[in-house]
């Protein structure tokens, strides 16, 4: 597996370096390709939580503001937060790592939850949470201030490669587990900032593949082996790149 993960950062870095020897793009292919990307994320994100929106129904909802007969005013209202996320990370995404502050990680649940559960937006969880379906213990309640302090200083201290950084932020963060609701998906918007940072297309953990994703994250908690789980983060991150330099050869750039 150890081989796999390395075969998949050398053929990463190699897309990655083609994709920035077209840079920069023209704002139209920029511009339909964010749009595209951030619609297919918001579907998959969402689903992977228990959204029914289908990927054309969640479009509809986010760029023609139509409401979706027999969806509930929940999952419309998510689909539409998750979206307003998305904008806030590319901009936040124009700080280095080591700017990024705890603040930032707030503003993103924020935003994620401020429609459907404005209360606790943004705030820290003050009793203790299970998942359904899981053995995991996530931490105390009152410990959570002081590991996401932990989180951020090995988030700026770290040297990881870029993709691999992404990935353990994501899975600390959902690890921390450091909100009522939306952890989730703060910790992969919080992975796409990251990657963005670094000129990295959004990464996309498929809805079809969300048994592999949550059983990657119980092996790496339980295991301390995260092969499967970098493995799916490098996967979504490859097809990202893959998708951008076929719309690059289709435009006629290369």
């Amino acid at each position: 597996m150890v081989n796999k993960i390395y075969q998949a950062l050398n053929r990463i870095n190699d897309k990655k370096n083609k994709l920035d020897s077209y840079r920069p793009l023209p704002p139209e292919l920029i511009n339909n390709l964010e749009q595209y990307y951030a619609v297919d994320y918001t579907y998959n994100s969402n689903a992977i939580e228990g959204n029914t929106l289908s990927l054309s129904e969640t479009a509809i909802v986010v760029e023609q503001g139509i409401a979706i007969g027999g969806k509930t005013i929940r999952e419309h209202l998510e689909a539409i937060d998750h979206m307003r996320a998305i904008d806030h990370i590319k901009i936040v995404a124009r700080k280095t790592r080591s700017e990024i502050a705890i603040d930032d990680i707030l503003d993103i649940h924020k935003i994620v939850l401020q429609k459907i559960d404005y209360l606790n937006a943004g705030v820290f969880r003050k009793i203790g949470v299970r998942i359904s379906g899981s053995n995991t213990i996530f931490p105390n309640y009152a410990k959570v201030p002081l590991l996401m302090v932990d989180f951020m200083q090995w988030l700026h201290a770290t040297n990881e490669h870029p993709i691999i950084i992404a990935a353990l932020a994501h899975f600390k963060l959902v690890s921390i587990h450091p909100f009522v609701d939306g952890n989730g998906r703060t910790a992969r918007l919080l992975m796409n900032l990251l990657l963005l940072q670094q000129g990295y297309p959004l990464a996309i953990i498929k809805q079809t593949h969300r048994s592999e994703y949550i059983h990657s994250i119980e092996t790496a908690r339980t295991t301390d082996d995260y092969s499967n789980f970098y493995m799916i983060v490098l996967n979504a991150v490859e097809e990202s790149l893959d998708n951008y330099l076929q719309a690059i050869t289709e435009s006629d750039l290369s």
